[in-house]
């Protein structure tokens, strides 16, 4: 009897409880929310649009590989709003293309071509609250404009190591009585003499040479950026020429192309050509753009100061190297490249090592390089210093433009 009086009294209270519109602890209807339901905070990525200008398309090794970083940069910060233009030319329709997007309120845009660079320049000085970024240029440093910045990376460090492995190829062959270490000859594949192209076919020989001190090389050039007739037949000329390993610095598959259809081993730029030639691919350095277009968006979402001259490294993971083809490569490149890279990651190797090479016969312990870049490529910095070439040091693009030993220039093509 006690126990149902005393649930008839707990129903009671309960009732005249709802009848006073709810427990009398519960807050009124107007006070402030917790915390944890304010509305949340704004997401930056949904507030800025990107643009990219690319010189070619898909179908350019050089090209893909910005796409593919510019697509991983935007899924990595959760950005949706951007917009890739391809094919643009080096030339007003840089300018057109750039103004385009910062007219359809882009909040930064980059160009991946060299000669983009004065178009964006133009288009920065027209637009000084869109951020420009230009890959592989030269004038930012100069320009002193607080909306253009020029990025690179020390590529001349992963081509080293690409030649590592030609070189580890080399020994291999002539290990097995195919040539004489005395006919170990390198063929390059060149677009144009520019600094940038230099500074790689020389670092990747010198790659080489660090582990087949007998190697030479031959470069030629094409004149173009990407042509695939003329980049094949180029490789075709070194081939015929006696040249025991191929690699580039042009855009198409023509140079790998002609390597898979004659047998030769082929060191490709930009990613792998595994795929296309399974029997002679060895390995491919690259640029790995994902690391700084996440750095300059974001300096951007948070309206940060992006640097003039940004430079890549091993480091920051902008200087990459495919998987090696296990079945082309030579037994113990792996480890020869690991070795390598962890002294250039330390310090204690430096690719361009003046003690490496020389020029006319002489050691190089002075040099003057054309960094601030003007029409005639006048000399105005000093770079050699601590018994090494101090290559992107001074700004992000190459300058090293030295002739050294052991290499022989086939023709010359300037832009």
């Amino acid at each position: 009897m006690k126990k149902f009086l005393a649930l008839l009294l707990a129903l009671v209270l309960s009732l005249s409880l709802a009848a006073c519109g709810g427990k009398k602890d519960e807050a009124p209807a107007d006070a402030e929310k917790p915390a944890d339901t304010q509305e949340p905070a704004a997401d930056p990525a949904s507030d800025i649009k990107v643009g990219f200008i690319f010189l070619h398309d898909e179908n350019s090794t050089y090209d893909l590989n910005f796409i593919n970083g510019a697509k991983a940069a935007c899924e990595n910060l959760g950005i949706t709003n951007y917009v890739f233009k391809t094919n643009v030319p080096e030339g007003q329709e840089c300018y057109d293309t750039a103004a385009e997007l910062a007219d359809d309120g882009c909040n930064i845009i980059f160009a991946d071509s060299f000669g983009h660079e004065d178009y964006m320049i133009q288009a920065a000085k027209e637009f000084p609250d869109v951020q420009f970024c230009h890959s592989t240029g030269v004038k930012a440093h100069t320009e002193g404009l607080d909306n253009y910045h020029n990025a690179f990376a020390s590529i001349y460090e992963g081509r080293y190591l690409a030649g590592i492995a030609a070189g580890m190829k080399l020994n291999e062959m002539i290990a097995a009585g195919e040539f004489s270490a005395e006919e170990a000859k390198i063929g390059y594949v060149g677009a144009f003499t520019y600094a940038e192209v230099v500074s790689g076919y020389t670092s990747f020989f010198l790659g080489a040479r660090s582990v087949c001190p007998t190697a030479t090389m031959e470069v030629t050039f094409t004149g173009s950026w990407y042509d695939e007739t003329a980049e094949k037949e180029g490789a075709q000329k070194l081939i015929n020429n006696g040249c025991k390993i191929i690699s580039q610095h042009a855009d198409s598959m023509g140079a790998p192309t002609a390597c898979e259809l004659a047998g030769v081993p082929n060191v490709s730029y930009n990613g792998s050509t595994e795929s296309a030639c399974p029997n002679t691919y060895l390995v491919s350095s690259r640029i790995d753009w994902t690391p700084y277009y996440e750095y300059a968006i974001s300096a951007a979402m948070k309206g940060e100061a992006i640097d003039a001259d940004w430079t890549g490294t091993l480091a920051t993971g902008s200087v990459v190297l495919t998987d090696l083809n296990e079945k082309a490569v030579a037994e113990g490149t792996a480890e020869a490249i690991a070795e390598a890279t962890a002294k250039l990651e330390d310090g204690s190797l430096h690719v361009f090592d003046t003690a490496a090479f020389t020029v006319d016969g002489k050691a190089m312990d002075s040099y003057q390089a054309d960094v601030d870049s003007d029409a005639n490529y006048t000399p105005d910095t000093e770079v050699i210093a601590d018994g090494y070439f101090h290559e992107s040091e001074y700004r992000s693009a190459p300058y090293f433009d030295l002739r050294i030993d052991g290499i022989t220039l086939l023709d010359e093509a300037y832009g």
